[in-house]
């Protein structure tokens, strides 16, 4: 039976290197992408969520993923994110995406805001001082 290889690669670590991968679910924008070892080359953009992969050895394995891009060339499937967590029970998972994952978002978003306001001070007292009496 064909099967697949998937490696999780975080900004620091190599996650997961899985061998003889029968399938994968990921979630993009646009809902649920399933993965067969046939399936053509692709690449994707992964939102925060659950993914699931299935081999014989382990039966169906679940991680917590955030956004990134998933990868697929030949046997061989590659995600690259910015943080990942493995875990048996999947209720806990959704909740450490929901409250981890997304909480980072919502305060990542609320830093870049606050970043352009004061970069934009910074350009308005910039131009004043240009502006000012010569």
């Amino acid at each position: 039976m064909p099967s697949m290889t998937l490696r999780v690669l975080l900004p620091f670590e190599v996650f997961a290197h899985e061998q003889g991968v029968t399938s994968i679910v990921v979630e993009t924008a646009q809902g649920s992408f399933g993965l067969l070892p046939q399936r053509l080359d692709c690449v994707a953009a992964l939102v925060p969520g659950i993914l699931s992969f299935e081999t014989a050895s382990q039966g169906e394995v679940f991680l917590a993923v955030d956004e990134g891009v998933l990868v697929k060339t030949g046997p061989s499937v590659v995600i690259s994110a910015r943080r990942a967590l493995r875990g048996d029970d999947l209720s806990r998972l959704r909740d450490a995406v929901e409250q981890e994952f997304l909480t980072l978002d919502a305060q990542e978003e609320a830093m870049r805001t606050e970043m352009a306001r004061l970069e934009t001070g910074f350009m308005r007292r910039f131009v004043s001082m240009r502006d000012g009496p010569s």
